[in-house]
């Protein structure tokens, strides 16, 4: 196997993939059952492991890092990696399960609502009918007991599911993935607002503001009050240290 190269953003690490490199070395882990995670991080994701060494640490140690945002994507490209595109949280799960579903593999979906998983569910089996939805757990939103959290990874490793889909929000999900590397007998990728747009509970950005980079925009219109304070100052300071990390080179 090649080694893997990575790339930093304001120190953070990812990895430069085509769309067929994450989908099939995701595969490749989810048909051997490996415990792996795999972050899709953005600029808020990278402004974050910038400030908070938690953070930078479930970064530096996920088994894949790939570039989801326009300005991350687009900062990769200065830094050498030749039309790299943007490897997102909601295209790569339904290109993911449309592969999955050709090959009848079975997947695993955790966090959302119990209403949202019921449409998620309905959508992807609709989809891809090949496709097999071996469980889903919609986890409350306080903390965890140690029963509760054993309870949910018996009921992950029993599933058979090589892929576990994770959609708690940042920077959470990317916690319970890394606390649960060796635990849970599968790819834990996390998601963020997938299984919202998946379901249709929450509205994504039209086409043509996802391809020009806009896909924020419709976010912070959409949640103005949640999201103002990541977008608005977190956007700000990866501009910021974007443009030292280029005049510094």
């Amino acid at each position: 196997m090649a080694e893997r190269r990575r790339i930093e953003v304001l120190g953070q690490p990812f990895d430069p993939l085509t769309w067929p490199e994450a989908l099939g070395r995701i595969a490749g882990w989810a048909a051997a059952r490996e415990s792996r995670y795999v972050c899709i991080s953005n600029a808020h994701s990278a402004v974050t492991g910038s400030r908070d060494p938690t953070f930078a640490a479930v970064l530096r140690e996920a088994d894949m890092v790939t570039p989801d945002g326009a300005p991350v994507a687009w900062m990769l490209r200065q830094l050498g990696v030749t039309g790299q595109q943007r490897i997102n949280g909601p295209d790569l799960m339904w290109r993911y399960c449309e592969q999955a579903g050709q090959r009848g593999e079975a997947i695993f979906l955790y966090g959302g609502s119990e209403a949202t998983l019921v449409l998620l569910k309905q959508r992807l089996l609709a989809a891809f009918p090949g496709l097999v939805v071996a469980g889903a757990i919609s986890p409350p939103f306080r903390p965890l007991t140690e029963a509760e959290a054993a309870r949910d990874i018996a009921l992950i490793n029993a599933s058979g599911a090589g892929t576990v889909w994770v959609s708690l929000g940042c920077p959470k999900q990317e916690l319970w993935m890394a606390a649960h590397r060796g635990q849970v007998q599968a790819v834990m990728i996390g998601v963020g607002a997938a299984f919202d747009y998946h379901a249709g509970t929450l509205k994504r950005a039209p086409a043509w503001m996802q391809r020009a980079g806009l896909e924020w925009l419709h976010r912070l219109c959409s949640e103005p009050r949640r999201l103002w304070r990541r977008y608005l100052i977190t956007n700000s300071l990866f501009i910021w240290g974007a443009a030292k990390q280029l005049l510094g080179r």
